[in-house]
């Protein structure tokens, strides 16, 4: 397999992440976003939407978007798998993933960022204003979630996660992760969130999250 990523793209790590936590081999091809490589007529030709990542399968097939391609990932390489056996546990995993991939990302990846001050004129205090707000009360809403969660297990009878959802990283985790990584990056204030951090440091711990980190990446850059 082929990954075509960039070490900082969200997205990206995400992928990263599920292809280590499978042991799955790929080869690494840089997309650098910042000098506009996605943009190139080749890339768009690969990948349609001409962002990153896109993976190109082993039969030469090309797929787009993290979340579908992690999904893919775990159909065709079941083990150890990302989402829980059960339809309940399933959507509670996919409903942390979406709300970090849905909610948080969107509003302040490079390409929205960009277009705040180069279009739209805003300065860069204003820019990292935006990027503060849109990110803490996304992880403020994820925190509420995941305490809920926490609820709903214990009346459960089910032990406290260590993970997002349970005791093995799953999908919510391989979003969590790169979102906690760019918040640290933009200095966004993350007090008050004890279970979201606690998640985020178990599974940054793992080898396989520590493979895909964006400081191992060979496009890595200070």
């Amino acid at each position: 397999m082929k990954l075509f990523n960039y070490f900082r793209s969200s997205a990206s790590y995400r992928v990263r992440i599920a292809l280590e936590l499978k042991g799955l081999a790929y080869d690494y091809v840089p997309v650098h976003l910042v000098r506009a490589e996605h943009r190139s007529p080749e890339h768009a030709a690969r990948s349609g939407d001409a962002l990153v990542p896109a993976l190109e399968t082993e039969d030469g097939q090309v797929l787009v978007q993290s979340m579908a391609i992690i999904e893919y990932l775990d159909e065709t390489h079941p083990e150890p798998p990302l989402l829980p056996a059960d339809a309940l546990g399933r959507a509670r995993v996919r409903a942390l993933a979406q709300m970090i991939a849905c909610e948080i990302h969107p509003v302040n990846n490079l390409r929205v960022l960009r277009h705040l001050t180069q279009t739209l004129g805003l300065s860069e205090d204003a820019k990292t204003g935006w990027y503060h707000h849109w990110t803490r009360s996304g992880l403020e809403a994820f925190e509420r979630q995941l305490a809920l969660l926490a609820a709903s297990r214990a009346d459960a009878g089910l032990p406290p996660s260590q993970f997002c959802w349970g005791d093995t990283p799953t999908l919510a985790d391989c979003c969590l992760v790169p979102q906690i990584f760019n918040a640290r990056r933009f200095a966004v204030p993350l007090d008050g969130l004890p279970l979201t951090l606690a998640a985020c440091e178990a599974a940054s711990a793992l080898p396989a999250f520590q493979r895909a980190h964006p400081g191992a990446c060979p496009d890595h850059e200070a």
